[in-house]
């Protein structure tokens, strides 16, 4: 909607995640160097965690778009609290294997009779789950299980765990001790600094195709104390402050206009208590002992994710509805020829 009138050849800060558009702050160079290194290393486990928004999907989407697909077939899903007959169903199917029976000695015969052919062909299997976290402590086993297929002593699968923090916790249940000695590497991705969101604004509005500054200097502080330094929160906002930007006509956002967005967005939700531009971003955060608070912040950011979500479409809805009015028109009317 407005991305002519800033100069964009796409939206900057769509919540979809694009690997050609991937960011590397300090922290994601780091979690995507572990990744590489796991796959050097074609064996255990690499587990990357964080809080939602952070960007551990796209880490892995850009693992995914780097990888040889003539070396490495890899799958990845997304999963909920599955048992973990289920969570080997999942796999099967994400592998397109077809099995004569539906148990599961028969997916397990399929998923190992398929990673010796790869490893016949010189190849391997990579598996990627996200939202680990949802996972039972025995859906996880089952996934240590899993790297057991062996052909000349080298694992035939290996996998990545991409999960929020709580799979931290599952992790170090005192009964996956043989988990954790399969895992090579793993690392924690935290919200960004003031200094890395600034870094991460401006380079997705330079990856849209803008040539001139659009956004004030005094703008990023309060980009920072409303999204907390997580990117998808930063995406959320960012295109909303565009969207009010163009229908009030502002080629060049101040803060006030970010400010006119967080306010809007503030009294969108009940209760919210506007967020100030001073407030460091350490105290937004919620402390792991402090559980109560963590379950309001996740609920709010639902919330908001939610609203801003739904007024993004109407408004591109809207959008395109004025683009066949005007069409329309134009097919009624057509300009008079000289």
């Amino acid at each position: 909607m407005y991305e002519k009138y800033y100069g964009f050849k796409e939206r900057p800060f769509q919540l979809t995640p694009n690997p050609n558009w991937f960011f590397a702050s300090k922290l994601h160079k780091r979690a995507l160097a572990y990744l590489q290194y796991g796959l050097s290393q074609g064996e255990g486990f690499i587990v990357i965690t964080g809080d939602v928004g952070t960007g551990k999907t796209t880490i892995a989407n850009q693992l995914v778009s780097q990888l040889n697909q003539d070396e490495i077939i890899a799958k990845q899903i997304v999963t909920s609290r599955l048992s973990p007959d289920d969570l080997i169903r999942m796999i099967a199917s994400s592998f397109n294997l077809v099995v004569s029976e539906q148990s599961k000695a028969s997916y397990l015969d399929a998923i190992g009779s398929f990673l010796k052919r790869l490893h016949a062909q010189h190849r391997r299997a990579l598996l990627l789950v996200d939202e680990a976290q949802n996972l039972p402590l025995e859906a996880i086993e089952e996934l240590r299980m899993l790297s057991n297929f062996m052909a000349d002593g080298k694992p035939l699968l290996q996998s990545f765990l991409l999960g929020q923090n709580e799979l931290n916790a599952v992790i170090q249940a005192p009964d996956m001790e043989q988990f954790r000695q399969r895992i090579i590497a793993s690392s924690n991705l935290t919200p960004l600094q003031l200094e890395d969101t600034r870094a991460y604004v401006e380079y997705r509005i330079r990856q849209a195709g803008a040539t001139e500054p659009v956004l004030a200097e005094n703008c990023f502080p309060l980009i920072q104390g409303f999204s907390r330094g997580i990117p998808r929160k930063i995406n959320t906002l960012m295109d909303r402050v565009f969207l009010y930007g163009y229908l009030e006509e502002k080629p060049f956002i101040e803060a006030a206009d970010v400010q006119a967005v967080i306010d809007e967005i503030m009294d969108e939700v009940a209760n919210l208590t506007p967020i100030s531009a001073t407030q460091p971003t350490q105290e937004l955060q919620a402390t792991p002992q402090d559980g109560s608070k963590s379950a309001m912040l996740t609920e709010i950011n639902q919330l908001l994710d939610s609203s801003l979500e739904t007024k993004l479409k109407l408004a591109k809805e809207l959008d395109q509805l004025i683009q066949r009015q005007q069409s329309s028109l134009q097919k009624k009317h057509p300009p008079e020829e000289n």
